[in-house]
């Protein structure tokens, strides 16, 4: 995990990721071997793109053969800071369940996928990643929740990786209206697994709850307010949410807010 971890090459990265989830598959990897873990809080990325803050991101218009390939390069560095957030999550954490890393092996392997899939996009329309500035707030909140991974379960898959949920409506219509099939049609297999990668965030959130006795919905309000995490904005896609873990009373406390 460490070495994928430190690579700085996309195509490095990827590779490693699908190598290490075979290894994994097929029993080749002992994790009480690689105890103590040491983590990584600086993973290794490309010299671009250049990570400015959020705020000074230009906005992306999907009517434009630019304003389109920058939205479909801002999912493409979404995708390669999921990879390095599965890594550090299996990474980071000892002493949890083997399914807890079969989970999230099996969630970096399917990023890598989708930053394959998302890039080879981007060629056809005549760019690569980095050509575009980014930020970095995905990682940001990695190092934020880094000492607890009942904070990490709650506040990534259920916070962030959720709202891309809700995103993910808004980007195909405007996909739809370029008229851009392929990308309508790769949004829909990484919708398809984002909403398995969100319920995989909120078993490990409910279980590290329980084994804890905490009452599962109102620590995970309490966590949004403690970590002043990102604002919950709708319109909320309450389907997928429904189908990623979110309880009734959960879903029915969003469509409130």
């Amino acid at each position: 995990m460490a070495a994928c971890l430190h690579a700085s090459q996309s195509a490095n990265k990827v590779a490693c990721v699908h190598a290490l989830y075979a290894d994994w598959r097929a029993g080749g990897i002992d994790l009480a071997a690689e105890s103590p873990r040491i983590p990584i809080d600086r993973p290794g990325q490309p010299d671009k793109p250049e990570l400015i803050p959020p705020q000074r991101v230009p906005r992306r218009r999907a009517d434009t053969l630019p304003g389109r390939a920058a939205l479909v390069h801002a999912l493409v560095h979404i995708e390669f800071n999921a990879i390095n957030l599965a890594l550090d999550a299996a990474h980071r954490y000892p002493g949890m369940p083997p399914g807890y890393y079969d989970d999230w092996l099996s969630v970096a392997d399917d990023e890598a996928l989708h930053f394959e899939l998302l890039s080879a996009h981007l060629a056809t329309l005549g760019y690569a990643y980095g050509d575009f500035p980014a930020h970095n707030g995905l990682w940001d909140m990695a190092l934020k929740t880094a000492h607890d991974p009942l904070v990490r379960m709650a506040l990534v898959p259920r916070v962030l990786e959720a709202r891309g949920l809700d995103a993910t409506p808004l980007i195909v219509d405007k996909l739809k209206a370029a008229k851009d099939t392929r990308m309508v049609e790769i949004l829909a297999i990484i919708e398809r697994d984002e909403i398995g990668h969100v319920a995989i965030g909120s078993r490990w959130f409910g279980w590290l709850c329980a084994a804890r006795g905490l009452p599962a919905e109102a620590t995970f309000r309490q966590l949004l307010l403690e970590y002043d995490a990102p604002p919950l904005k709708p319109p909320f896609n309450l389907e997928a949410r429904r189908k990623a873990g979110f309880s009734e009373a959960e879903l029915d406390w969003l469509s409130g807010l």
